[in-house]
């Protein structure tokens, strides 16, 4: 018999999931802050709860995508949260992207209550969440993983097994602070080139043409050059995770120089009334201040 799934948290990421989960045949109850973002997922099945303890309640595994660490503590241990709706067996699933030393420390106090936490960020958007590619990475305990890994299966294509909690939250830092410094280098080269007179497609071409081109360059870059911006990762989320990926390195006693200047370019563009624009909006700020547009 499938697994029960509960899911908390419909935003773009969190909505595709869930439609991907609905069509595979899962029973899925669905909780999202403002209810109505949830409701059209009504039409394909899914039961729309009024609280995290009543997701708890009708689910085996319950799966979190929101904003941040203290999201889902709030979700988890609020009021009405996942741990007055616990029973035998319920394990959740973080698919957040929050600090590791948090995510150790909330799996604990869900341990304490019952609750098995496993931390599963991914990478691809929603469009590779609904086609079932996601990328994902797992922390927390094995064994739970290896229970649920047939709804994992189903929203991603590959799975990494890393080892104890907040270690997949760890790695989902890294390799987002990898996406930021690719929107930054290619919206500081597309500026470059601007400024100089050149066209910014050719700039492309000859990119892809070469060992150093990426999948940003070849499926955004012809996005940015054209100004669209169309959010499926938004500017401020990128602002965020940038911020907790510099906590994350003062937790770990080290300095990540790079890292701490795209967070203060990414702030600033979301300061700035850029913060509808997808990541790499931070192409539209870049132009702002050098008087490009």
């Amino acid at each position: 018999m499938s697994a029960k799934v509960g899911l908390i948290g419909t935003g773009l990421m969190g909505k595709a999931i869930a439609t991907r989960l609905l069509k595979s045949g899962y029973k899925v109850t669905v909780y999202n802050r403002t209810k109505e973002k949830a409701e059209s997922l009504k039409a394909l099945g899914a039961v729309v709860a009024d609280t995290p303890m009543q997701v708890a309640k009708n689910s085996d595994l319950v799966m979190t995508v929101v904003k941040d660490a203290a999201a889902v503590e709030e979700v988890a241990f609020g009021e009405k949260g996942i741990v007055h709706g616990k029973h035998d067996g319920l394990a959740l699933a973080d698919v957040s992207t929050i600090n590791p030393v948090a995510s150790r420390a909330i799996a604990k106090r869900l341990k304490e209550n019952g609750i098995t936490m496993l931390d599963t960020p991914v990478m691809g958007g929603p469009r590779l969440a609904e086609q079932g590619t996601l990328v994902l990475m797992i922390g927390g305990s094995k064994e739970t993983y290896e229970k649920y890994k047939k709804v994992f299966d189903t929203i991603g294509n590959k799975s990494f097994y890393l080892g104890e909690n907040g270690s997949a939250h760890a790695m989902k830092l890294a390799l987002n602070l990898q996406i930021a410094m690719i929107a930054l280098a290619l919206s500081e080269g597309i500026t470059l080139t601007k400024s100089a007179g050149l066209n910014p497609e050719l700039f492309l071409q000859i990119l892809n043409s070469t060992y150093f081109k990426t999948g940003m360059s070849e499926n955004k870059g012809p996005k940015m050059i054209k100004d669209d911006f169309e959010a499926t990762f938004g500017l401020p989320m990128m602002m965020k995770d940038l911020a907790t990926i510099n906590e994350a390195a003062r937790a770990f006693n080290v300095t990540l120089p790079m890292a701490s200047l795209a967070e203060q370019l990414y702030r600033a563009a979301t300061n700035s009334n850029f913060g509808d624009l997808d990541y790499t909006g931070i192409l539209a700020f870049l132009q702002k201040i050098n008087g490009l547009k």
